[in-house]
C-alpha cells in the first residue's frame, strides 16, 4: 500500500469486487473498498462515495501513521 493525498494508504487488490458505495465521511481506521479494485486504510478524514468494509477500532490517525511509517507498506488482512 502507498500513501495517497496525505490521508490514506491505498493498495490495488488485483481483482474487482462488488461495492455498495454511499456518501460517507471516512475517518482514521476505516477500511474502504475503492472503485472495486483497491483497499484503503484511512489515517485522516475524507467524504466521498465509498464502500466501508471494516474498521480498526480505537486508533488515532497519528498512531496509524507511526505504525505505517513513510512510503510503501505491506498489509495483511485476516478474519478471525
Amino acid at each position: 500500500m502507498c500513501d495517497y493525498a496525505g490521508m490514506e494508504k491505498v493498495g490495488h487488490i488485483g481483482a474487482s469486487l462488488p461495492g455498495n458505495d454511499e456518501q460517507i465521511s471516512a475517518e482514521a481506521g476505516d477500511i474502504i473498498l475503492y472503485q472495486g479494485n483497491s483497499l484503503v486504510i484511512y489515517y485522516d478524514t475524507n467524504s466521498w462515495n465509498l464502500t466501508r468494509i471494516g474498521k480498526i477500532e480505537d486508533v488515532a490517525g497519528e498512531e496509524l501513521l507511526k505504525a505505517f511509517g513513510d512510503g510503501d507498506v505491506t498489509v495483511t488482512f485476516s478474519l478471525e
